[in-house]
């Protein structure tokens, strides 16, 4: 089974893209939680993202890996396909 990814996104912003085209080029799926001008789903997001309010915010198996910068950071040390790989009943 696949890791379980989620990522809150704004449509237009260019982060937002970024990362999710990072993760559509490895081919996963993800489910996508479109937040724009939604402020009671900004701040449910802000919770499980540590205080954060930037966007996108990205988890997988329910861990907050952080922002679109964050995930091309693990992608270039070789971390993201192994946390990708990762069963998400793990």
């Amino acid at each position: 089974m696949a890791a379980n990814v989620e990522i809150y996104t704004w449509r237009t912003c260019p982060f937002c893209i970024r990362a999710k085209s990072l993760l559509a080029s490895k081919g996963v799926d993800f489910i996508e939680y479109s937040i724009d001008g939604d402020e009671a789903a900004r701040d449910k997001m802000s919770q499980r993202a540590n205080g954060k309010r930037s966007l996108p915010q990205i988890f997988i198996n329910n861990h907050h890996v952080g922002g679109c910068d964050d995930i091309h950071a693990l992608d270039r040390q070789g971390k993201l396909d192994e946390l990708l790989a990762a069963d998400s009943n793990v």
